[in-house]
């Protein structure tokens, strides 16, 4: 992973919805090339933006894109959707700042997650949809995928991320937003996404799914699978899924974003 100049770090906050605010640390390079709101990982209970400022620091150097990292509400004291409109609060704050650059949004493990609602939450009020970088979000509250199973003893474990599952939805539904986007009936109108999944991680079999079924709606989508890595790998110091998502912020990706999104097709392969 290429390392630049350490980017200039400052904290802000942005305003959600329903009037909480939402701190945001912003890490940003000089001359940079895009921007991208972060939602780190922690199980939608744990974790926040300073405990992950190494890692956001970190993706902004090597990749030259600003990075907005979010103080999301956290579960159970804050349940879904809370964390899904922190994100959107973000997303617009980041907009009126990017002075006509790229906004996407991310984040990883449960980040992820909340990152990929956030999107298709954006799709659903017809608002501008963001691109997705994400790395090892788990997408099924049953967590049912044969790779559950198959990773045995690998973090996270089948019936922990299940009762995180459980904290965090145990709430009144949202009408308007979605947990998770297999859960939605098309994924048509999405922008672009790009994915990365260690191969030793229990949820890859999810994030495969996902890849399968943007690529199924004519989602541009990208999908890298890490052979020997696991979960949570962007806490790691020598991160090789950081490194992969600094790589997707590049100047093909850009490219991409400028690229006309086609109409939903049929399927015609696999997610590359």
């Amino acid at each position: 992973m290429t390392t630049r100049a350490a980017p200039e770090t400052m904290f802000t906050s942005a305003v959600a919805s329903d009037g909480a605010p939402v701190p945001l640390l912003v890490h940003r390079p000089a001359s940079p090339r895009g921007w991208i709101v972060w939602a780190h990982g922690g199980s939608w209970q744990h974790g926040s933006a300073a405990a992950w400022a190494p890692v956001t620091a970190a993706l902004a150097a090597s990749s030259g894109w600003v990075v907005v990292s979010v103080e999301y509400r956290l579960a159970p004291a804050h349940r879904f959707p809370a964390a899904v409109v922190d994100v959107l609060a973000a997303l617009d704050w980041a907009e009126t700042h990017s002075t006509e650059l790229p906004v996407v949004v991310g984040g990883d493990s449960a980040g992820g997650t909340i990152a990929a609602s956030a999107a298709l939450a954006r799709r659903d009020t017809g608002d501008r949809v963001p691109a997705q970088v994400l790395a090892y979000p788990p997408l099924d509250p049953r967590c049912a995928r044969p790779s559950y199973r198959t990773e045995s003893g690998a973090f996270p474990n089948r019936a922990g991320l299940r009762a995180a599952w459980r904290l965090w939805l145990d709430s009144t539904p949202e009408p308007t937003i979605l947990p998770t986007p297999l859960e939605a009936p098309s994924l048509a109108g999405l922008a672009p996404v790009s994915l990365v999944v260690g191969g030793d991680d229990p949820v890859r079999d999810d994030v495969i799914a996902y890849a399968t079924r943007l690529h199924a709606d004519g989602i541009p989508t990208t999908l890298e699978v890490l052979p020997g890595v696991g979960h949570a790998d962007v806490l790691s110091p020598r991160s090789r899924v950081l490194s992969a998502v600094a790589a997707a912020l590049s100047e093909s990706f850009l490219s991409e974003l400028s690229t006309p999104r086609p109409q939903p097709t049929h399927m015609e392969g696999t997610p590359s």
